[in-house]
């Protein structure tokens, strides 16, 4: 079967740059799904992307759609004909719609059935339905009319290119005719750009100054924009979403480098590259120490005969916005740090619980209580807690609110406070997302915690559980950040009683009947998920769950402590005999003696397991009071020949009621072993 390969290109005007890959990638798996469901084979798929234009390029098109043939079942015959012999319902039915008469429908089997043969289209013939399909279903949120027109896109459509080898398709999707002319650089190339064929799509914008694969322009920008900075002595903040709209910004890209007055350089670096990032889309410099310099590169979509007059332009655009940063940090300097919670006092953190300063008392206790819990000062959490919020009532941050946190720790430093103080004030936020920065100071971390845990208590306690998707603040972030914090920096706080202390903080503004149990829950619930994402079997994690261990740390020594075990050749016979214990243990209903005592013992594998429980006893005690976890569970895995042993020869449920409840001690005595790491019964 003959092929040619297949372009589609539609024009418009400039696109949303941040929507620019999503609209890419969603045509062309438009496309291939429409060759797909037409049963059309092809080699490879390309798309490309530019601000006023979407591609996509498939090579080696079948030119001609397959015949196939359809079969329909339908009714059982005797469900299609009553006893005369006329159809039923069911089969009228079923003639209705495959769409033909009931004599044209095969009746000869057990079933009715109905075989078309359907002759293939011509590829060309489909195309134009394929396309527009995968236009209709792009992911735009709102569409826009332009002119009289009804057509309904996410810009103005100004050209279409649809190519099959050398035929041009015949069609007109989005109010425009298809052809084979397309557009070069706004500036450079105003006028029409013939594609000669689609293998030579690229090569013909490339020569009308567009480059219209987005991996190439990207790249370039990229490369650029590092040699640009080792220039200039430093390396460039080049954050991949910033990058991607840039790139989907400019059709010619040329990277030019731009400066601005070293006074600004007194302004906290984040507000500066803040603004330039976000406002203008500049690549900011830094030098060998990661101090901003003074210049930064902007990305130009023009190759400029005379590129100082581009560098002046993007200088004098610059300097405004510099300007505002400087102006805004100055002001607030001019009054302590701390003066700013008098505003905050009329802002509302939570309709029930309370202003944003309530807020920053409770942390603020709560962080003391925490900071010497975990080898921190009371005194400089308690100080940083009562800080934490600030900087959300200065002009800085009311300009910039990605610099909350930030601000507050520059405006700690200005009025003198500790270097922990002023650092904690930021990381009370940490981790901002999955994987991100953990505090650096025990202040902070207790500061960050105390946050965290105000919240999740405050919320639950007045009923606004997440559910679903639906997690207004961001409670499931906060109890795997607080997780995060323990787990990762190795810090042993009990959270019975943090969140205890966070409840009473609260008073009568929450219902504290259950509160503490069920924040709790919470928090341990998405340890689940932390060790499902690392690879722990989810009944590890419910094995040391069942003994709900108060600290994180602690829980996650026991978890990585099960999962060695887990691997060890006694742990399965182990694991099912704590279950069998358990299930025996459980029927007992109180028929277990205080003590174990010998003389009831009348098999000598009852004695060979009651002094293997008593040395091991003796070794895991230190152990266990270490949390040496691995060492305890490899230790009781030497139990796994006397157990068997035992369970070979002994009858647990002895008709001597001393005796029974002798060997039913006994194996509360196995159980309690194991049950000092975690609850193995539920591995098997």
């Amino acid at each position: 079967m003959s092929a040619q390969d297949f372009l589609v290109e539609l024009g418009t005007e400039e696109l949303p740059p941040k929507a620019l890959n999503t609209l890419a990638d969603a045509f062309l798996a438009g496309i291939e799904k429409g060759l797909q469901a037409a049963g059309l084979n092809f080699e490879t798929k390309h798309v490309y992307a530019a601000p006023r234009r979407l591609a996509v390029l498939i090579t080696a098109l079948e030119t001609q759609q397959p015949d196939r043939s359809i079969n329909l079942d339908g009714p059982p015959r005797q469900a299609a004909f009553d006893a005369d012999g006329n159809p039923t319902q069911a089969a009228l039915g079923f003639a209705k719609k495959c769409g033909v008469d009931l004599s044209e429908i095969d009746q000869s089997g057990p079933k009715l059935r109905y075989s078309q043969s359907i002759k293939g289209k011509p590829t060309a013939s489909l195309l134009p339905t394929i396309v527009e399909d995968s236009l209709n279903d792009l992911p735009i949120p709102k569409r826009m009319r332009w002119a009289a027109r009804k057509e309904e896109f996410v810009r103005p459509t100004q050209w279409l290119v649809m190519l099959l080898g050398d035929q041009v398709i015949d069609c007109t999707i989005l109010a425009q005719k298809a052809g084979r002319d397309s557009r070069g650089h706004r500036f450079h190339h105003p006028q029409s750009v013939r594609i000669t064929s689609p293998a030579n799509y690229l090569a013909d914008l490339r020569a009308a100054y567009v480059l219209a694969d987005a991996n190439e322009r990207r790249e370039l920008i990229s490369k650029r924009t590092e040699e640009l900075a080792t220039l200039q002595e430093g390396t460039a903040i080049v954050p991949a979403n910033l990058l991607d709209e840039v790139t989907a910004l400019v059709e010619w890209p040329v990277p030019l480098v731009c400066s601005f007055e070293e006074r600004f350089l007194e302004v906290p670096q984040e507000a500066l590259i803040t603004t330039m990032q976000d406002n203008q889309k500049y690549f900011c410099l830094l030098d060998a120490e990661g101090k901003l310099l003074p210049r930064f590169i902007t990305v130009a979509n023009i190759e400029s005969k005379d590129p100082q007059q581009i560098v002046a332009g993007n200088e004098k655009v610059v300097r405004p916005r510099l300007t505002d940063a400087e102006f805004f940090f100055k002001q607030d300097k001019k009054q302590p740090l701390e003066s700013f919670n008098e505003r905050l006092r009329n802002v509302v953190f939570q309709e029930k619980l309370g202003s944003v300063y309530d807020k920053a008392e409770r942390v603020s206790k709560l962080a003391a209580f925490i900071a010497p819990r975990i080898g921190g000062d009371a005194q400089r959490a308690a100080r940083a807690g009562i800080l934490s919020k600030c900087d959300l009532s200065t002009e800085m941050v009311g300009e910039f609110p990605e610099m909350q946190g930030v601000a507050g720790y520059y405006y700690a430093l200005n009025d003198g406070e500790p270097q922990d103080v002023a650092l904690a004030l930021n990381e009370q936020y940490m981790p901002r997302g999955a994987g991100a920065e953990l505090p650096t100071t025990l202040t902070g971390a207790a500061v960050a915690i105390a946050d965290k845990l105000d919240t999740l208590v405050g919320i639950f306690g007045i009923g606004m559980l997440p559910t679903g998707s639906k997690d207004p603040y961001a409670l499931r972030r906060a109890a795997l950040g607080v997780l995060r914090i323990l787990i990762d920096k190795q810090l042993d706080l009990d959270l019975n009683d943090a969140v205890a202390f966070a409840v009473n903080a609260f008073g009568s503004k929450v219902k504290a009947a259950g509160l503490a149990d069920a924040v709790l829950e919470f928090i341990f619930d998405r340890l689940r998920a932390r060790y499902e994402d690392e690879g722990v079997d989810v009944a590890t994690y419910l094995s040391v769950r069942a003994l709900k261990p108060g600290s994180a740390l602690d829980f996650d020594q026991r978890v990585q402590a099960v999962q060695a075990f887990r691997k060890l050749p006694e742990a399965a016979a182990l694991a099912a005999v704590n279950k069998r214990v358990s299930n025996l243990l459980g029927k007992a209903e109180g028929n277990i003696a205080a003590t174990v005592e010998a003389k009831y013992f009348d098999n000598a594998n009852e004695f060979s397991l009651y002094s293997a429980i008593q040395q091991a006893d003796q070794a895991v005690q230190p152990m266990a009071a270490a949390r040496q976890y691995s060492e305890t569970l490899a230790r009781l895995a030497a139990l796994r020949e006397p157990v068997d042993a035992f369970f070979e020869a002994v009858m647990v449920n002895a008709e001597d009621a001393n005796v029974r409840a002798n060997r039913y001690a006994l194996l509360a005595r196995l159980r309690g072993l194991f049950l000092g790491v975690a609850d193995i019964s539920l591995l098997g």
